[in-house]
């Protein structure tokens, strides 16, 4: 089934949902108050810096409509596609919340509205509403082309209804008046800021024409265009409304009374067409959110963010009208005002305060999201909008926390909260989006500068940490390799897992990126934070030269090997030309024998055989490093040193004391005094440890094979034991 779209323009797509929505209730019944309490140059100011948030916020809509093809879903679509799913489908869904939960409220002021004009139907306010919502249900289920020819209407009265009050206050307009509205009230009670904060709402609603994205024939032209024109508007509407007031109406009056002096006053007393652009008003930012809401919930369906959303995904036929999401909008606006009714307001005040935190929480994240967009230079972002830079999208999120925090704190935490739960959800799910986003273009860019400044900065043994390169292979064939590597990196260093496919590159292209996928799933299925390397070579050997050589991220290159332990002499020699190799490049290298991947006891013991400080200082640093980590958090350090009489055991233990003292490392020293061959004490000593840490040096030429059958005979039965020959580049007294 074909499904034709709506084809908006700019003035019926954008400008007319969102100036209806800026021109709404509070320009008529609290304009005058905050005129009143303000003054007039401070009700300028308060105007100024609310446009500036709205100005700026617009300024990043502008930027990211116009650098990517914008679809349904309106702003949930642009902080998705920049931040990634998990934001934009926390403000996606707390976004169709908020603006289905608006339907209510403007229906509930329209009601209060006409009920005060006319105290007949004041009996009947429930009666009232459900017909409201009822008609403004069907005219939004015709379709937003219907909607938008409506709503054109609606824009007529309330045009009417603004010059008629501010035609009737130019008439009474007094240079005396004006200046004894000039300062502000002085009241207490009404200071700068919370006066800011009931006037703040009046300069929202670009919301309700960017949330049509889906249904304009040309978004990154409607969508700029449009909202600027309406913010342009705006400002203009308002700024004449409180200097013609504030020059008509004396302080008294535009305080008790901010609605009467309009209405009373109108020209040629059209008090019934002020009432009616109240209505206007009230309707049309009804009507918005109509429109609105099923469209985020069928953008957030169609992206199968939360998969039980995925029901409204579909669109009607003509116009791909988001008819199941308006239904559910329907049901969610008729039970709340059937809860209001029996309630009455006060219960509805905090929901309706978290509302108004939700629009400024997503204003906040348009902004972050053309700050990321910015300063990630990506190479992507190329908007047809010139007149931006990230530090106007900056300004303008930190402009909407602001503003959210003075217009109520309590509420913009709850806000913040349900959208950082929200957040989480969505984050455990491990989302694959079929979109991208540009959050590794900020994370490249800051990558990028962090590497480049730290290539600048001298090496020191006091910045030393254990950036380990783990030649594991296939890694499910060496997990205790793969394990004991992350242990001793403790969350402080890099791991690098190496797998080395023999035979010709051109032949083995297609399987060296099948390796590497391996190694990637390994990663994610151990939840294991490591970088994997796959390389094709002649031989191993080859290969395992050529990755001790190349092997880096800029200048974060290993400064540790890690071997598995040979299972037999017939590849010795180039295991140990390979260690040799490590060490001439100037890292240590760490052999594993383990009899198995066996998780340590609750309380786990490691023994460090100290036999010299120039390998011992690597163990203790090793020892302590897995200690960071939850396996070994609670684990048990001993450091063992054999002595061959009894008058050199007591300076022997005093100075291991001090140097364990000074190296600021929690571990017991002990000092046995042994004479018999190391191997049967080592037996004897730590076969009940769950790590045992040996430090060794590499053989001649001519001892090679003595020196595996020792070191064999010595792993025999054995615990795992990490052989360690370090490179001396760390310092354990740093």
């Amino acid at each position: 089934m074909t499904t034709e779209r709506n084809r908006l323009g700019t003035f019926g797509g954008v400008f007319t949902p969102s100036i209806l929505t800026i021109l709404g209730a509070i320009m008529f019944l609290r304009a005058s108050f905050v005129v009143g309490h303000a003054g007039v140059v401070n009700a300028l100011w308060i105007l100024l810096l609310a446009k500036t948030i709205t100005l700026l916020t617009t300024l990043s809509v502008s930027a990211v409509s116009t650098n990517t093809p914008v679809r349904g879903g309106g702003a949930y679509f642009m902080i998705s596609r920049v931040l990634g799913p998990e934001f934009g489908g926390a403000i996606g869904i707390a976004l169709y919340f908020a603006q289905a939960l608006s339907v209510p409220f403007y229906i509930l002021a329209l009601t209060e509205a006409v009920t005060s004009t006319a105290p007949a139907l004041a009996p009947h306010g429930l009666a009232v509403m459900l017909v409201t919502a009822a008609l403004l249900f069907g005219v939004s289920y015709v379709g937003a082309g219907w909607a938008i020819k409506t709503q054109y209407g609606i824009m007529t009265i309330l045009g009417l209804a603004i010059a008629a009050f501010l035609g009737g206050a130019l008439l009474r307009m007094s240079p005396d008046t004006l200046r004894a509205n000039l300062a502000p009230s002085g009241d207490p009670a009404f200071p700068f800021w919370i006066v800011f904060a009931i006037y703040f709402p009046a300069v929202t609603g670009i919301l309700a024409g960017i949330n049509m994205s889906g249904d304009l024939a040309d978004p990154a032209r409607s969508i700029p265009r449009g909202t600027f024109a309406a913010v342009g508007v705006g400002l203009l509407v308002y700024a004449v409304q409180i200097l013609v007031t504030g020059a008509a109406f004396p302080r008294e009056a535009l305080i008790a009374e901010p609605y009467d002096v309009l209405r009373l006053h109108a020209l040629f007393g059209a008090g019934v067409l002020v009432a009616a652009g109240v209505v206007a008003a009230t309707l049309s930012s009804a009507l918005g959110s109509y429109l609105g809401a099923p469209r985020i919930l069928q953008a957030l369906a169609r992206d199968r963010i939360v998969p039980l959303l995925g029901f409204f995904a579909a669109g009607s036929r003509r116009g791909d009208e988001p008819r199941r999401g308006l239904v559910l909008t329907g049901l969610m606006a008729v039970a709340v005002l059937v809860l209001a009714h029996r309630a009455g307001d006060k219960a509805l005040n905090a929901v309706a305060a978290v509302i108004t935190m939700f629009f400024l929480c997503t204003y906040g994240m348009i902004n972050f999201a053309a700050f990321v967009e910015g300063v990630g230079l990506n190479p992507s972002f190329r908007p047809r909008f010139r007149w931006f830079h990230w530090s106007a999208a900056l300004l303008g999120a930190g402009g909407c926390l602001g503003a959210a925090l003075l217009i109520n704190a309590r509420a913009s935490l709850i806000a913040v909260a349900v959208i950082g739960g929200l957040f989480a959800l969505i984050a455990r799910r491990q989302l694959k989006a079929g979109f991208g986003d540009a959050r590794r273009g900020y994370l490249f860019t800051r990558v990028r500068r962090g590497l480049l400044r730290l290539a600048r900065m001298r090496d020191d043994p006091r910045n030393w940490r254990p950036t380990v390169l783990v030649f594991s292979g296939n890694p499910n064939a060496r997990t205790a390799l793969v394990t004991y590597a992350r242990w001793i990196e403790g969350g402080r260093g890099i791991v690098y897992l190496a797998n080395i496919l023999t035979g010709a590159a051109e032949e083995l292209g297609a399987r060296r990126l099948a390796a590497a996928r391996q190694l990637e799933a390994f990663c994610r299925e151990h939840e294991l934070d490591a970088f994997p390397v796959a390389m094709v070579a002649d031989s191993v050997s080859d290969g395992v030269q050529a990755l001790l050589q190349t092997t880096s991220l800029g200048p974060i290159a290993p400064n540790m090997a890690a071997f598995g332990w040979p299972p037999g002499e017939g590849k010795l020699v180039e295991y140990l030309t390979n260690l040799r190799i490590a060490r001439q490049m100037g890292m240590s290298t760490v052999l594993l024998s383990a009899p198995g991947e066996q998780p340590p006891a609750p309380h786990p013991r490691i023994d460090i055989w100290w036999r010299g400080q120039r390998n011992g200082g690597l163990m203790v640093l090793l020892a302590y490093m897995m200690q960071q980590g939850w396996t070994w958090k609670r684990s048990y350090v001993r450091v063992l040193r054999v002595v061959a009489n009894e008058a050199g055991r007591e300076p022997s233990l005093e100075a291991m004391r001090k140097l364990l003292g000074e190296a600021r490392v929690t571990a017991q020293p002990v000092c046995i005094v042994d004479v018999r061959p190391f191997t049967d004490v080592l037996r004897e000593r730590s076969s009940d440890a769950d790590c045992v840490m040996l430090g060794y040096e590499l053989p001649d030429e001519e001892n090679r094979d003595a020196w595996y059958a020792t070191w064999s005979r010595a792993l025999e039965n054995m615990p795992s034991v990490l052989l360690v020959n370090s490179a001396g580049r760390e310092d354990l007294m740093a």
